[in-house]
């Protein structure tokens, strides 16, 4: 199996703790329908700075990261079809990337 580096672009806060718990029991739920797919469920990532030769930017660029997952499949098809059920996939405010890991 290969493996697959899910990184989510944008997103909401919930505006309510009850919009948070609703928000948490998405995650999990899809989290669990991926069984021993998921290899790493990751985890939210704060504020990024973007290095390059030019400087530094402090606005995480373009499109910034909001979280990542690492996911098992047989194929990029397979891991685009898992990442269809992510709830940052099934709400307009955000996006998955998908990148296959290259084994070194």
């Amino acid at each position: 199996m290969t493996q697959f580096l899910f990184v989510y672009h944008g997103g909401t806060m919930p505006e309510t703790p009850e919009a948070g718990a609703a928000s948490m029991k998405e995650w999990t739920d899809w989290m669990g329908s991926l069984g021993k797919a998921l290899v790493s469920p990751g985890a939210p990532v704060g504020k990024s700075f973007t290095v390059a030769l030019d400087g530094v930017r402090e606005d995480g660029g373009a499109n910034p990261t909001s979280g990542y997952s690492i996911v098992e499949a047989a194929d990029m098809a397979a891991a685009v079809e898992m990442a269809k059920g992510c709830p940052m996939a099934t709400d307009d405010s955000g996006s998955v990337e998908i990148a296959e890991i290259m084994p070194m």
